[in-house]
């Protein structure tokens, strides 16, 4: 690890010089301001930005959806039942898709992380004072990137980042512990900041929200109570205490479509959207079976804005994960792409997920305001208003339809019956149901609104058990995860082995147990 940290440092210090040159706004914030915060940072920030979910333009125009497909697409979004691979590939076999964890794919996001989020931040943190503005939007980055990255592997290198080149592990624990530290600070400086002032932070450096600090505040929220209902069944009262304070805060959470975190695109900022690359250009993912299955079963409107129709036939078909000796050619036309363009923004957070993390911390914790079926509702509703869906009081009315109870394969016609694999629930909310159903049905409508970010959904799955997921066509290829289990974390990368070897190693006795394996669950995954 330290050769990357050292790299990143010395590529990013190349950069300062050209500072001096870039067109700041003064009427953005006060020359106090920007001599305290060093708003030369901005290049910073928007590094960051475009760190949490690679994206970028490559040299000769491309994007960067190779390195998107093996750091996100190659690991949750597969893992989640999102997305299924329909390529195969000349240098492996057996890989993630078949819970064959390939060395390059998961050595990826672990570095680009490093390279991409903590990197920035540091030289960010170096110029900022801690009360800084500045310091406290890169750390919600920092904690919103960093979150996915240990919940991938569990331990990770953190609270020492930028201390020395050989940098120890922390524990899930107390990484989620600092987390929530974190946002407190960040949230509490930024609102003492809006309350005194009305003009954008950084605003051209911000493409989330365009120096909203408002909406900063309450994506901040929202991001706690994720992290804090995702320690909720290992560390109840860390996740009580910390779920009130989102919920609580004056600022509140998320309540609407145009509160999302989305990375936007301008003329100044602009990148080759990943989802579109891998599907349309590289020809090389397609819905999932799982996907397939629930969408379809539901006559889920939102099918569409998500996926393009099969060209075969104009339906939306999904394919099995874990296939081998797959035939591209044949699925492509035979199976449904992702409904992505060229110029499509990338998701970061959707506010209907608020919503039912409200849902599950009414129903478990007793917190909020409003009742479980009202806040799972809404969750729905926002969801659809996000995708631009119709149709939501009858879909929200259905106690009828049901997840599929076979999944076709849409080039081979070969039917597997999936029922036992799913969740059999369906929408319409049952106030007579025991709070475990309840659960699971909020666990399937919040796993449909979270597409496309199957990292997250991957985490709940393994935090929750919910929902079932269509199994991957073979457990053989591999032999660190149990017959019909989910797959459970990333290994710890080869490259930390030989390069951070004492640490790394040290780091494997914080798994508590499990070794470094593919099946060895996480510090919260105490449920399945």
């Amino acid at each position: 690890m330290s050769s990357i940290m050292l790299a990143g440092i010395l590529s990013l210090s190349s950069c300062t010089d050209q500072f001096k040159n870039w067109n700041i706004n003064p009427n953005e914030v006060t020359p106090d301001q920007m001599q305290q915060d060093n708003l030369n940072t901005g290049a910073y920030f928007t590094q960051m930005l475009r760190g949490v979910f690679i994206v970028g333009k490559s040299a000769d125009g491309t994007g960067l959806g190779g390195e998107y497909q093996i750091t996100e697409v190659m690991t949750g979004d597969i893992f989640s039942g999102f997305v299924a691979n329909i390529n195969t590939f000349s240098y492996t076999t057996y890989h993630n898709d078949h819970y064959a964890l390939y060395k390059d794919w998961y050595n990826a996001a672990f570095k680009d992380a490093y390279t991409y989020i903590m990197q920035p931040w540091k030289s960010i943190a170096d110029v900022t004072e801690e009360t800084s503005p500045t310091r406290a939007l890169a750390n919600i980055v920092k904690v919103l990137g960093m979150s996915r990255i240990t919940d991938m592997y569990g331990p990770i290198p953190y609270s020492k980042f930028g201390t020395t080149t050989q940098v120890p592990y922390d524990s899930q624990k107390d990484i989620y512990y600092q987390f929530f530290d974190e946002l407190d600070d960040a949230i509490t400086i930024l609102t003492d900041y809006n309350n005194s002032n009305s003009s954008a932070y950084m605003e051209q450096y911000d493409y989330i929200y365009s120096g909203n600090v408002g909406k900063w505040i309450k994506f901040a929220n929202t991001l706690r109570l994720r992290l804090a209902m995702r320690v909720s069944f290992v560390d109840e009262a860390k996740a009580r205490q910390e779920a009130e304070k989102a919920i609580n805060h004056a600022s509140g959470l998320m309540t609407s479509a145009d509160d999302s975190a989305i990375l936007h695109q301008t003329t100044s900022f602009s990148f080759v959207n990943p989802l579109w690359e891998i599907s349309e250009s590289f020809q090389d993912i397609r819905m999932g079976a799982t996907m397939d299955c629930y969408l379809n079963g539901y006559n889920d409107p939102r099918v569409s804005s998500y996926f393009r129709s099969a060209s075969n036939d104009g339906k939306y078909h999904g394919v099995r994960n874990g296939m081998t000796n797959i035939s591209k050619d044949n699925y492509i036309a035979a199976a449904s792409g992702l409904n992505f363009n060229e110029n499509s923004t990338m998701q970061w957070m959707d506010a209907s997920e608020a919503y039912f993390l409200l849902a599950e911390a009414k129903l478990r914790l007793g917190l909020g305001s409003e009742t479980v079926q009202t806040y799972y509702e809404k969750g729905i509703q926002t969801s659809f208003q996000s995708k631009g869906a119709t149709g939501y009081d009858s879909y929200v009315a259905d106690n009828e339809s049901l997840p599929l109870e076979s999944y076709m394969d849409p080039v081979t016609n070969r039917s597997t019956n999936v029922k036992s694999y799913l969740s059999n629930l369906c929408v319409a909310w049952d106030d007579s149901a025991s709070d475990e159903v309840k659960l699971e049905r909020i666990m399937i409508q919040k796993w449909i609104a979270l597409y496309p970010d199957g990292q997250e959904a991957w985490s709940e799955m393994r935090r929750t058990g919910y929902p079932g997921f269509v199994r991957i066509a073979s457990y053989g290829y591999q032999s660190e995860v149990a017959e019909g289990e989910l797959i459970s974390r990333l290994k710890f990368p080869t490259t930390e082995y030989s390069d951070n070897s004492q640490n790394t190693q040290n780091a494997v006795s914080l798994l508590g147990g499990g070794g470094d394996s593919a099946g060895t669950r996480l510090w919260w995954d105490v449920r399945r």
